[in-house]
């Protein structure tokens, strides 16, 4: 990038108010020939944020990624960095990186020179470029390694390494592609906690796209769900899981034991069978009609103390450690419940054993129907 080009951006983030979101996209549509792989998205993503994009295999959330870099051009629709738009911008020119899940590190130089690679692209030299090198490296966990090879990392080293050479000339923005797919489960779950840590650290605004609702959970402020190109719903973690507004994000946010039925009063839904349960203040939301009720395993109890009851039969148990999981068959459907192991000596329920199940009023929430559930 040329001097006049940092300058002028220096210059643009300068004059913007704290109010500006780092990113905007106005409208975007992007088909391939016939196939409409994100359609008529608008989304506002604030500065310093950590951005997810979580959705099923198809939804768009990649393709919207990749427009945000430069790597694919919208159909239609603008894409603002800050106060600039930069749709139809080739990717050198916009000041944001990327980390894809494959590393993408260069096998001969060493660690020290793959982070200092933009710098040096940038006409960083002498002990500026050694100190600002050896700073990231630190703040990445990794001081020391800078004579040593890619091959001589482990999984999440090298990965960290790649976190490194994409923030060491602090963009404005980090795109976050995967990042975590290629590593077991105890590392991935390592590294979800230190980029979290990471991004509080060096405040720059994250968008990581992800199929893993618990990687999103675990590690984003805010999360739009995609679904067949467009956004299902937008908020915090414990919005989308508590407050689901639709059976897709009810049902691929976690488990839901959703059940239809149709509005009975201003707090109520009568079941299938007649059964007629209580519903959280105002979750109806002036729906009439038929609707769904859903209830988070976790939050049912196998007893008869809270409001709203089932009776049913246990079908199967899985003991998973931390908690059981049943299946219990009821007069309207299966119903997953979760049972903390919480109190030594607790004798579970066998297959076959007969039981209430309960839960409370602001357990309970309402979708339209069960159309697009997962």
């Amino acid at each position: 990038m040329a001097v006049d080009e940092r300058i002028q951006q220096s210059l643009e983030r300068a004059a913007e108010s704290s109010g500006t979101p780092d990113i905007r996209l106005d409208r975007i549509t992007k088909s391939f020939g016939d196939i409409i792989a994100v359609d008529d998205l608008s989304l506002e993503i604030p500065r310093g944020s950590f951005f997810a994009l979580l959705g099923p295999s198809g939804c768009g959330k990649t393709t919207t990624l990749r427009m945000i870099g430069g790597f694919e051009e919208p159909t239609a629709g603008l894409i603002y960095l800050g106060e600039r738009e930069v749709s139809g911008t080739p990717p050198y020119k916009r000041d944001v990186n990327t980390v894809f899940q494959s590393y993408a590190l260069f096998p001969h130089l060493s660690i020290f020179e793959n982070v200092a690679f933009g710098l040096r692209r940038k006409g960083t030299r002498g002990g500026n470029l050694k100190g600002k090198v050896e700073e990231m490296l630190d703040l990445v966990q990794l001081s020391g390694y800078g004579k040593r090879k890619p091959r001589q990392l482990s999984g999440g080293q090298q990965q960290r390494v790649a976190l490194a050479r994409a923030l060491v000339n602090s963009p404005r923005v980090l795109l976050l592609d995967e990042p975590l797919g290629a590593l077991d489960l105890k590392l991935r779950k390592e590294m979800q906690l230190f980029i979290k840590r990471l991004q509080h650290d060096v405040g720059i605004t994250f968008i990581h796209v992800t199929h893993d609702q618990e990687e999103a959970m675990t590690m984003a402020d805010r999360i739009a769900v995609m679904n067949e190109g467009q956004i299902e719903q937008l908020g915090t973690p414990d919005e989308l899981y508590e407050r689901p507004q639709t059976a897709f994000v009810a049902s691929f946010l976690g488990i839901s034991n959703l059940l239809t039925g149709a509005v009975a009063g201003p707090d109520e839904v009568r079941l299938e069978d007649g059964t007629t349960v209580r519903v959280r203040n105002g979750s109806l939301n002036g729906r009439k009609g038929r609707v769904a009720v859903g209830i988070r395993p976790e939050k049912i109890r196998p007893d008869d103390h809270d409001p709203n009851r089932l009776p049913g039969k246990v079908k199967e148990r899985a003991y998973i450690g931390v908690s059981t999981q049943y299946i219990v068959e009821t007069p309207n459907g299966n119903i997953t419940v979760v049972v903390l192991n919480d109190r030594p000596g607790t004798v579970p329920l066998g297959p076959g054993d007969r039981l209430t199940l309960s839960w409370d009023p602001e357990a309970t929430f309402v979708v339209d129907s069960l159309e697009g559930s997962a």
